[in-house]
């Protein structure tokens, strides 16, 4: 597994068991932990307040029944059940390493084409652009799902994306 000599063995041990009840490849879940947090479940992020090792919004936390504070204060493999209860509703449709992220990402983009541009009603994709300008690779102002997969290839190195891509 991708990066398992950077986690515990009990981390390691609990992601593959979370991928399998998941039924995701144990290497996709890794590249989203470690893209987000680099395994620090105390990882914050001082704009909007996202925390922990897939980086839950505020309002996500909530929505798991807990909070950023609560989710700060615990162990990995503690946070695990929290990435586990966050990914099971996207599970089934996320194929690819790219899918998985993306439902961390912007889970509306999991399963489009790439030209599918991040946006919704109320989120016009200037501002996501603006928020995440490395994954708007053609500066225009928007960011496709064709965009996001080629930079996520630019994130990891190359003797990985066998296992990502």
């Amino acid at each position: 597994m991708i990066y398992e000599n950077r986690v515990s063995p009990a981390f390691a041990e609990k992601v593959r068991t979370v991928s399998t009840r998941l039924g995701i490849d144990p290497n996709h879940l890794m590249g989203v932990m470690w893209c987000e947090s680099r395994f620090d479940p105390a990882a914050r992020n001082p704009v909007g307040g996202a925390t922990g090792l897939i980086q839950f919004m505020p309002s996500t936390a909530a929505g798991l029944g807990t909070d950023c504070e609560t989710l700060r204060g615990m162990d990995a493999v503690r946070q695990l059940d929290y990435v586990e209860r966050f990914f099971r509703p996207y599970a089934s449709r996320c194929r690819t390493f790219a899918d998985l992220y993306l439902a961390c990402f912007f889970p509306v983009a999991v399963g489009k084409e790439d030209g599918f541009v991040l946006r919704t009603r109320r989120l016009p994709a200037e501002v996501i652009a603006r928020q995440n300008p490395v994954f708007d690779t053609d500066r225009d102002g928007k960011i496709t799902v064709g965009e996001f997969k080629a930079c996520l290839k630019t994130l990891f190195p190359d003797e990985l994306h066998p296992y990502l891509f």
